[in-house]
């Protein structure tokens, strides 16, 4: 299972967002940190700025990731409406 780290500024963004929508982004997290593979489907390598960075879609949300496989970390860098997220 991989350990997730929030930067603050996702933190911040999480909290603003609807409850409902809240609990399916940490319920998606969730699933993330036991198997990324299992989401394999819904995760998209992202280009430009954030080319060392990925993608996972919940609903209109994405949460901007980058797994750390040496130290089995999930650092999120983003969770917003698509169309602030990039």
């Amino acid at each position: 299972m991989y350990r997730v780290i929030f930067v603050r500024k996702a933190v911040k963004e999480l909290k603003k967002i609807d409850a409902i929508w809240q609990r399916r982004i940490k319920e998606r997290i969730e699933l993330l940190a036991e198997n990324p593979a299992v989401l394999k489907p819904n995760i998209k390598k992202l280009k430009g700025r954030y080319n060392k960075f990925a993608r996972l879609r919940v609903g209109n949300y994405r949460i901007i990731f980058k797994i750390i496989e040496k130290e089995l970390v999930i650092l999120i860098i983003r969770i917003a409406h698509r169309k602030e997220a990039y």
